[in-house]
């Protein structure tokens, strides 16, 4: 922190006091009051007690959302933190709706006029008093399954597809037992027991989004924005509901994106179009053919989650696609290839920005491609070797045989 300091002396200033700044490590001394909430439930507000006094506060809207739901005589079963069922789902729904700037400010100002602050009524009518800004705000969509069983089998599917397709930067592992001492034999670890959380999560500047299994029955997506410049946003209150638009947008382009990665299956005109040269507007676009070492990198590189959330631009996707290619690649072939795939309809560059995001059939054409390599013509090329499973291994054997006894009968053969 930094302390400030007024000096009378007369060494370099003529003997006319000054007031200087110098960096110094302080004990900060902070009061935290835990409070209930009429309308916000369990709340917490810290207040520094060290000029210029700052106070930090955190509030749950799902709190918020359960509270007046149950004033408003809305039935519903709570999951958690947010809701497994409802009796009136649109009613719910405006409710969770109203929570805004004014209905935060009027909490501030309540506690405000209850709490001992170092702040007094004078120094606000003064002018001196706090404005409100958001530090961090948590924007989450739910999707609760029917049946546990299902959201389980579907979360674990779609933590080994990300690990070669959607690429996020961290997999958290959450263990559902703490423990206190070291075991005898040292650390070993079982994935997955019961009670054990895995999180995906996909950063973009000082943000993230985390992607995750909800008490064992509902996947959530939950934009946390540190920064609200993050998404474009100014920092004060006010523009919460700005912010909670982008961040519910963040919200649906990372669900499509995992809907897209569990059927991907391109139908034929689909893929024709995108496997053959084509006239766009006049102009011509190339073929993207399948197996070509620069279209698959570029489609590999398309897959990583963070460009769902920020899109990319030629600097950006140039050094993964040059990492896959395991070549250089220059700035020009990028360029070139971004405009093949804008032609294809394959992405779309967003207003007054170089940058790209891609459209639905671009998710599909890029996911289509990496999985179709990846998870089946590769491992069946060299599926006549171990580690391929042994019975996989003798009916190529078996089918190779047959197809040299064709091969002879049509004296064909070398």
């Amino acid at each position: 922190m930094f302390t400030g300091t007024t000096y009378h002396g007369d060494e370099g200033g003529g003997g006319v006091p000054r007031f200087g700044y110098a960096k110094a490590d302080r004990r900060v001394t902070a009061y935290y009051f835990y409070l209930v909430d009429e309308v916000f439930g369990p709340a917490f507000v810290k207040v520094c007690a060290y000029f210029p006094y700052p106070i930090k506060i955190w509030l749950n809207g799902h709190e918020y959302s359960k509270r007046a739901a149950t004033a408003a005589g809305i039935g519903f079963t709570p999951l958690d933190n947010g809701f497994a069922t409802t009796e009136d789902p649109a009613g719910l729904q405006r409710i969770c709706d109203s929570l805004g700037p004014g209905t935060i400010r009027v909490f501030c100002e309540r506690w405000w006029a209850r709490l001992p602050l170092p702040l007094t009524d004078t120094d606000r009518a003064a002018g001196y008093w706090w404005d409100i800004s958001m530090r961090q705000v948590e924007v989450s969509r739910t999707i609760v399954f029917d049946a546990p069983r299902h959201a389980r089998g579907f979360f674990e599917v779609l933590c080994s597809d990300n690990l070669d397709i959607g690429r996020p930067e961290e997999m958290q592992i959450i263990f559902g037992r703490r423990v206190r001492t070291a075991p005898a034999g040292g650390y070993r670890t079982k994935l997955l027991r019961s009670g054990d959380e895995v999180t995906l999560n996909a950063y973009f500047r000082h943000s993230r989004v985390k992607s995750y299994l909800k008490c064992g029955r509902a996947f959530r997506i939950e934009t946390v924005v540190n920064d609200t410049s993050d998404l474009g946003v100014a920092r004060r209150l006010e523009h919460l509901e700005e912010l909670s638009v982008k961040a519910r947008d963040v919200n649906r382009r990372m669900v499509d994106a995992f809907r897209v990665g569990q059927g991907c299956v391109l139908a034929s005109p689909a893929f024709e179009r995108v496997a053959r040269p084509s006239l766009v507007e006049g102009r011509r676009a190339p073929a993207l053919r399948f197996g070509d070492p620069r279209v698959m990198a570029l489609a590999s590189a398309l897959c990583a989650l963070v460009h769902t959330v920020t899109g990319f631009t030629n600097r950006s996707l140039r050094a993964q696609v040059s990492t896959l290619l395991g070549v250089p690649y220059s700035m020009s072939q990028m360029s070139y290839d971004l405009r093949w795939f804008r032609l294809k309809g394959l992405i779309t560059r967003l207003p007054r920005s170089n940058s790209y995001v891609l459209t639905p059939d671009g998710q599909r054409v890029a996911i289509f491609y990496t999985k179709l390599h990846n998870r089946l013509l590769r491992p069946l090329l060299a599926a006549h070797d171990p580690p391929a499973p042994l019975a996989l291994r003798q009916a190529l054997r078996v089918i190779n045989h047959h197809v040299d006894d064709y091969t002879c009968e049509a004296r064909m053969a070398a």
